[in-house]
């Protein structure tokens, strides 16, 4: 069972559709219009829509695209001078647009220049080039999936009220906003997206007249490209829906102190030939480990890309389920990187609570994740899958990776007191943009190699970061709390 419209229709997975099928489903299903979306430097889902008049103008668009002001999508790299840029539909990515009333249909476009060429700064292009390289280096597939936090605003109810910071996994009537989540979710699946599972989070509180709950849609493992495309639909879909709600939703890392704040933790796999090459005789393996060793080596650089906003430092900080400390385990909440439950065992569970099952032992490893648990909604998705393709790559081109994995193993929790010392003998993530700049000046080498990142990129993303001024953010909300509030309000719908 599939509910997108256009694989119901057109029986066959995105990755096969072709210009005709999309012709094909436009006359057949008598859609009027046609909408081009594409992410700008700013992170945001931007659209150009056209009106179809006849099938000969449908055939030009779909063909050979349109022109778009790449200086006002780019401003930080492109200038007016020289700016336009081609939008290109990947009709892989086509979806039934659930709300507009005008029967209409979206797609995903690439960045080409005068050229005809890729544009080798476009975020997406980025993330294609690393996906790439990550397999003509290591001969194997990167794959990925997010987990996106969120907090839903609404009028204050008092009846049924949840335990302050208690929402985990919450259901109606305590939760009040699990039919908007359920909505979003199928909203979503309806537009291509492989959704895992929907679910209340712990966040939750009330402030003057309004209620603050925090949820989580998770999806499942697939190619990184695939994955940063559905992380981008999501965030459209779930704002779009809020809309229409007459609610308010915030991806935001942090929105006020004491209360939890929303991440992005993004999970990996790597696989070869189908097989997820994190597993090996029901443990973990080194192909995982030398991944793993990739990631501790680059953390503090990634920020660049996973937390690009000075709200991004007010989440990470100890005893607040957000990562400090450079370091990984298995199934630790306190680390950067963690290994969760894979369903290695050998006991069939599902027998066990069903007596009318048979115990039949099967597979499970393809299960099996790395997750990476510093980034945030402020994160451009492209850079920062790219980047985690980038981090994983060099964990094989290094000379060392298993002594790396090996001295950043922790099997406790690091921040409680009693493990200060071993927190103490780590490294640290970076406390804000101007520190993460700072992190990836120092290692862009390994970002640009094999070309995957151009010079330029880095330089602006350091530009960017350092044009905050926040190098003493804690000391300065510190001496002066409602600084932070302002912060909050100018960052509330980042990404």
């Amino acid at each position: 069972m599939n509910l997108n419209p256009l694989v119901a229709f057109l029986k066959k997975s995105p990755k096969e559709f072709t210009k005709a099928d999309i012709i094909n489903y436009v006359v057949a299903n008598e859609i009027k219009m046609i909408d081009f979306r594409y992410v700008a430097g700013d992170g945001r889902l931007k659209t150009l829509n056209f009106i179809l008049t006849d099938l000969h103008y449908l055939e030009q668009i779909l063909s050979t695209g349109e022109r778009v002001d790449g200086s006002s999508l780019f401003p930080n790299f492109l200038h007016a001078g020289s700016s336009d840029l081609y939008v290109i539909p990947r009709f892989s990515t086509a979806f039934l647009d659930p709300f507009n009333e005008i029967p209409t249909l979206s797609m995903f476009c690439s960045f080409f220049n005068k050229d005809g060429e890729p544009m080798k700064n476009s975020p997406e292009y980025i993330l294609k080039k690393a996906a790439q390289n990550f397999t003509s280096v290591t001969g194997m597939n990167f794959q990925a999936m997010g987990e996106l936090e969120f907090y839903v605003i609404g009028d204050r109810e008092d009846a049924f009220p949840i335990p302050n910071q208690r929402g985990y996994h919450e259901a109606g009537p305590f939760t009040k906003f699990e039919q908007f989540r359920r909505d979003c979710m199928l909203f979503i699946a309806q537009a291509g997206g492989m959704i895992k599972y929907g679910h209340s989070e712990v966040g939750n509180f009330t402030l003057g007249d309004k209620i603050y709950e925090q949820n989580e849609i998770e999806f499942l493992v697939t190619d990184v490209c695939d994955a940063a495309d559905q992380l981008v639909l999501a965030k459209w879909i779930i704002r779009s829906m809020a809309y229409r709600y007459n609610l308010d939703v915030t991806f935001a890392p942090k929105i006020t102190t004491a209360k939890a704040g929303s991440g992005m933790h993004i999970h990996t796999r790597i696989t070869k030939e189908g097989v997820n090459q994190y597993v090996k005789d029901g443990a973990l393996s080194e192909t995982a480990k030398k991944a793993i060793a990739g990631y501790m080596t680059c953390a503090a650089s990634l920020t660049a890309f996973g937390n690009m906003n000075p709200t991004s430092y007010f989440r990470l900080v100890p005893h607040q389920e957000a990562p400090t400390s450079i370091c990984w385990g298995d199934r630790n909440r306190s680390v950067l990187v963690r290994v969760p439950l894979g369903w290695t065992g050998s006991n069939n569970m599902v027998a066990m609570a069903n007596p009318k099952e048979n115990p039949e032992i099967q597979d499970y490893s393809d299960k099996q994740t790395i997750e990476f648990r510093c980034p945030d909604g402020s994160a451009d998705i492209y850079l920062l899958m790219a980047g985690l393709c980038v981090a994983a790559r060099h964990g094989f081109e290094m000379e060392n990776p298993l002594e790396i994995a090996g001295k950043t193993y922790v099997d406790v929790n690091i921040h409680r007191q009693e493990n200060r010392k071993m927190m103490d003998s780590l490294a640290q993530l970076p406390a804000s943009c101007w520190d993460s700049a700072g992190e990836l000046e120092k290692n862009r080498a390994v970002f640009e190699k094999h070309g995957v990142f151009d010079p330029q990129i880095i330089d602006d993303i350091i530009r960017q970061l350092k044009s905050f001024n926040d190098q003493h953010i804690r000391e300065e909300i510190a001496n002066n709390p409602p600084k932070m509030a302002e912060m909050v309000d100018t960052y509330f719908y980042c990404g």
